[in-house]
């Protein structure tokens, strides 16, 4: 599976930014086919940043929500900032 298409867009909720800031973590939709491991080297090579954990669930619309726990504290927030959802 190509990287690049595995995340396709960033999870803008206000849940989803307060968990920005208080606990580094981003919520993305991903390809439905895509495992953490999958998951993890796209984040890592498109945001050049390492992940710490991975969760994964299936939404009651069907897609695949990947809650990604960075490592390096306030990446997450210089993420968001750029992607324009802070």
């Amino acid at each position: 599976m190509d990287k690049g298409q595995i995340i396709k867009h960033l999870v803008a909720t206000e849940k989803a930014t307060i968990m920005i800031d208080d606990e580094s973590k981003l919520q993305f939709i991903v390809d439905i086919r895509a495992n953490k491991n999958e998951i993890k080297d796209a984040v890592e090579m498109v945001f050049e940043t390492p992940v710490k954990n991975i969760r994964t669930m299936i939404t009651f619309k069907g897609e695949k929500k990947a809650i990604i726990d960075l490592k390096e504290e306030g990446k997450a927030r210089e993420i968001g900032t750029s992607l324009g959802i802070l």
